[in-house]
């Protein structure tokens, strides 16, 4: 990371289950990858681009940027001063409980539209964000529920519960899916995953990409990241982490991991002290 890059991410106990990142990124480029959350960004500053859904997107400065979880994604500056923003990661569970509230039906609420310009809903957002980062728990668990009930209302659908998910279609995709969260440390070569699930190695490199939007590798290396962070957040040392997630040694782990995520795996783990990070 540049000396023009800085980065903080924390979690508070006002805000269980979310994930808070403030930065400045402008040669930093983050790798096509997935979160087991959603991503909600504001940008301040800049433009930051990524390819999401087929398409690349430019968000600027007054953009509001919503990213479904388990769907892959890049970012990298669209403007040579590169991108300020501040993010939410809100879990799964933290946003179906507020959409439980507001909407009707069943399923798992997604957002359709990508990059969206509405003034209230980002400063509702980015309010909650600075209560956060100022410790004020009775505000930011106030205004970021009042944020995230406004941004469901304006932009969320449902997935309904019987709908099958995208990467559930293809047997073969889903089978090495599988194989892939059962051998995190030892995986098998493309040839043997394939060979695993009755295809041909390209063939199955294809649809694992068309299916997920990663090649079983990145898709390995997501996973890898995502057990990481969960691990870091439950206070494992970050040497004993890469062993027990797959990568060689530390050295390997913080490469990707600060690629990933951003911080360093030492920053992030910090951030589970209810401390802003590095």
């Amino acid at each position: 990371m540049s000396g023009l890059e800085r980065a903080r991410f924390w979690r508070t106990p006002a805000l269980p289950g979310v994930d808070l990142l403030k930065a400045r990124y402008v040669t930093h480029r983050f790798p096509p990858h997935a979160h087991d959350s959603y991503a909600i960004a504001m940008v301040l500053s800049g433009v930051e681009e990524f390819a999401y859904r087929g398409t690349v997107h430019r968000a600027g400065p007054g953009s509001l940027s919503t990213l479904n979880p388990e769907e892959a994604h890049d970012g990298y500056a669209g403007v040579p001063g590169g991108w300020s923003y501040r993010v939410l990661y809100p879990s799964v569970e933290f946003v179906s409980g507020i959409a439980a509230e507001l909407m009707a039906g069943h399923g798992t609420p997604c957002f359709p539209e990508t990059v969206t310009y509405h003034r209230p809903t980002v400063e509702l957002l980015r309010a909650a964000h600075d209560a956060a980062e100022g410790g004020d728990d009775l505000a930011s668990s106030t205004l970021a529920r009042t944020a995230f009930a406004a941004l469901l209302s304006r932009y969320a659908s449902r997935r309904p519960a019987s709908a099958p998910h995208p990467r559930e279609g293809d047997p073969a995709v889903r089978r090495a899916r599988e194989i892939l969260h059962e051998r995190l440390v030892d995986p098998p070569t493309i040839e043997d995953l394939a060979r695993a699930v009755d295809a041909r190695p390209f063939t199955l490199i294809r649809a694992f990409k068309a299916a997920t939007g990663l090649p079983p590798h990145a898709y390995l290396n997501t996973l890898r990241i995502i057990r990481a962070r969960r691990l870091l957040q439950s206070g494992t040392p970050p040497a004993q982490v890469a062993g027990d997630v797959g990568f060689t040694d530390q050295a390997h782990l913080s490469r990707h991991f600060t690629r990933t995520v951003g911080v360093p795996p030492a920053a992030y783990q910090r951030a589970g002290t209810y401390k802003t990070g590095a």
